[in-house]
């Protein structure tokens, strides 16, 4: 379909609310997006005709949950470019995916002189689980450095990635500077020293179209709350002899084969990851999510994206903003840190928010990229498919604003 963003906002039924007797501007999607009326009635007719376990029934409300669910995990696969729906792994989104395998595979192959090697604008969900993981085998962590324009410094890429290196942990957009690295050569690069690479999808997934194939990802994170889908959706993508290899998560119902009184055996992948009663209504949600975004076309998505960045990027710049992070639109996603004059971020969002914006202020869980800029936060302006101009303009009127009431 051509995009039409007029059409694409008529399709989200909160973009109708008023704030304060103003239109809602939502510019945090990057915290969580909206969902169009589509995946909400997912959600919600599985509530009202196929509520039931599914995997666990043989009648006709257990066999429908059954195949929804199934369903939504083909349709991700197709989305992703996974050559099975096996090897998609459903969990409540990015932080349980990155956890899943610090511990299924981190715990159970680290061990003392290895190295886990990370990147100073991980988001902290890409950064605590393997400081857990260290700990439990005395493996180390090291860091890919950021320039002062908020990129990767791979300048010494060769002494951090070396034979010592086991896995490479990096985001495919910084949520905090909408950095996007350069996936595939660091990706090759880890491969060439015997290294596996996780990707942190969660704010690359949305709004990119990926082929975990071609990108040549070892794993691959996201988080369906952040690309149009229901809070709690969500999983990881992992390379099918690298899920056989690792260790359950989770121990419980549904994930076994057979249970002794002092062993247990388990299911193959992806089920035996997936302990207990899952988020069914959630991740068919995310199906729904998906399809959405696949009928608007992600090559159209990134398009108006870039565009609308550009916009805001010019705007914030003439207006006296600080941008913390690249400004070629062409490195980075629509996640927008900046400061603005001598205003703390706090108090920018506190004023934006009477003016019906609604903007992220603070460290964002990336408390390694505001030690790295001197800032103890930022106001972050997200953009997703739904935003426009208009959307932007609001935000420079609310800028001028507290510019007018901070007398600056």
């Amino acid at each position: 379909m051509t995009f039409d963003v007029e059409s694409v906002r008529r399709d989200f039924p909160i973009l109708s609310r008023e704030i304060g007797g103003r239109p809602l501007v939502y510019l945090d999607s990057a915290a969580t997006s909206q969902k169009p009326q589509s995946v909400i009635d997912a959600e919600l007719d599985f509530y009202r005709l196929h509520n039931a376990n599914a995997h666990r029934g043989i009648y006709t409300l257990a066999e429908e949950a059954t195949e929804l669910f199934e369903g939504a995990r083909a349709t991700i696969a197709r989305f992703l470019g996974a050559p099975t729906p096996s090897t998609i792994v459903f969990t409540r989104g990015t932080t349980e995916s990155i956890n899943l395998v610090a511990h299924g595979w981190g715990r159970k192959f680290l061990e003392p002189g290895n190295e886990v090697l990370l990147t100073e604008m991980e988001h902290h969900s890409n950064i605590v689980p393997w400081q857990f993981a260290a700990e439990a085998t005395g493996a180390t962590l090291r860091y890919i450095p950021l320039t002062d324009d908020g990129l990767l410094d791979l300048s010494d890429l060769g002494s951090l990635l070396t034979e010592r290196t086991k896995i490479l942990a990096v985001t495919g957009m910084s949520n905090a500077l909408g950095t996007l690295p350069p996936l595939r050569e660091l990706i090759d690069a880890a491969h060439a020293v015997g290294a596996i690479v996780l990707v942190d999808g969660a704010q690359f997934v949305p709004h990119h179209a990926v082929d975990v194939e071609a990108l040549g990802a070892d794993f691959l994170t996201f988080s369906g709350h952040k690309m149009l889908g229901p809070t709690a959706s969500g999983g990881l993508y992992g390379r099918a002899e690298l899920l056989e290899a690792m260790d359950p998560f989770l121990g419980g119902g549904e994930m076994i084969l057979e249970v002794y009184k002092d062993r247990s055996t388990f299911k193959e992948p992806p089920y035996k990851f997936e302990a207990g009663t899952m988020n069914l209504a959630q991740q068919v949600g995310l199906g729904a999510a998906v399809r959405y975004l696949e009928d608007v076309g992600m090559d159209e998505i990134r398009r108006h994206e870039e565009e609308l960045t550009a916009y805001a990027i010019d705007g914030l710049l003439e207006a006296g903003a600080r941008i913390i992070g690249p400004k070629d639109v062409s490195v980075r996603g629509g996640e927008i840190s900046f400061w603005y004059r001598d205003v703390h971020p706090h108090d920018i969002a506190t004023i934006l928010s009477e003016e019906g914006v609604a903007v992220r202020a603070g460290h964002h869980c990336a408390q390694l990229v505001m030690r790295r800029f001197e800032v103890p936060a930022t106001t972050r302006a997200s953009l997703y498919l739904y935003n426009t101009r208009q959307d932007v303009d609001a935000l420079l009127d609310g800028l001028e604003r507290a510019g007018a009431i901070f007398a600056l």
